[in-house]
């Protein structure tokens, strides 16, 4: 048993609504409890704004962010980096000279919001180096997404091992566990396949990326109508992110509806004008 499964974690039902997408049930969940001591309320109030951005409450969280605790303060730069007409240029110096600085690397909010703009930017060399030491399982799984993103599948199941060796059967570890799998392709995708439900049997209703996922695999196993059915479920609870509409136009354009895919295309380009496929396109 991995040493931290013998501790209960008073934020499993949040964490865990987060960390497969279901972010109004991560809110929920953030607003129904009750902290034991002050690090757990700023932990439970971190991972619900960060849900709220993730849905794109971005008003909500810069009004509250006036009145909360100082730790919470770098969500307000990724708000203003997600948001429409962002500056992004100045945004990432501000938080280059930040890192430069070093005083908020002690701080696991910066470490998230620093580490996410670097990913946006695919500066993934840049989110290694703020991620580097970092012990946290969320930290450690954003690590592995890094290395998998820069083609390292080497590193990455590194990765994965310490992550197993924290918390071998945590949705975290699970999830990372089917990224790795499916970016190495032949027996991975079943595997990453199973894993994903599994995950949906124990949990029900998956967010955009996990179903994204699991839609993926079963594509690629040649379940195209299975992968249909995940991706539109989702989607209907996330009509314009961005991964859905992509697999939605793959699976279309598979099943010879040229008109559909394009669809599905031309809404991806307008909710998602950064997105890499949207920037490849426009190229």
């Amino acid at each position: 048993m991995a040493r931290q499964q013998q501790d209960v974690d008073e934020l499993f039902d949040v964490k865990t609504a987060f960390y497969v997408g279901n972010y109004q049930q991560a809110i929920n969940e953030a607003l129904s409890f009750n902290a034991s001591s002050p690090m757990l309320a700023l932990q439970k109030d971190t991972l619900m704004y960060r849900a709220y951005i993730a849905l794109g409450n971005y008003r909500l969280v810069l009004q509250e962010l006036k009145s909360a605790d100082p730790m919470l303060q770098p969500l307000k730069t990724l708000v203003e980096y997600l948001s429409p007409g962002a500056n992004k240029p100045a945004l990432v110096a501000d938080i280059d000279a930040r890192v430069a600085k070093g005083v908020e690397l002690t701080n696991e909010v910066f470490l998230i919001v620093a580490a996410t703009i670097y990913y946006h930017e695919d500066n993934y060399e840049a989110a290694l180096k703020i991620l580097h030491g970092a012990e946290s399982l969320e930290l450690r799984a954003f690590t592995l997404q890094c290395l998998l993103a820069m083609n390292r599948p080497d590193l990455a199941k590194k990765q994965l091992k310490l992550l197993q060796d924290i918390e071998d059967d945590g949705t975290l570890t699970q999830l990372a566990q089917a990224w790795l799998n499916i970016s190495q392709g032949g027996s991975g995708v079943q595997d990453a396949h199973y894993s994903v439900m599994e995950l949906a049997e124990r949990l029900g209703t998956l967010g955009a990326a996990p179903a994204a996922l699991g839609a993926a695999a079963a594509a690629a196993r040649g379940m195209w109508e299975e992968a249909e059915q995940q991706l539109s479920e989702a989607g209907a609870r996330a009509p314009q992110h961005a991964d859905l509409l992509l697999g939605l136009a793959v699976v279309a354009a598979h099943q010879g509806r040229p008109e559909v895919s394009g669809r599905y295309l031309a809404q991806l380009l307008d909710s998602n004008p950064d997105h890499p496929f949207s920037r490849v396109t426009r190229g």
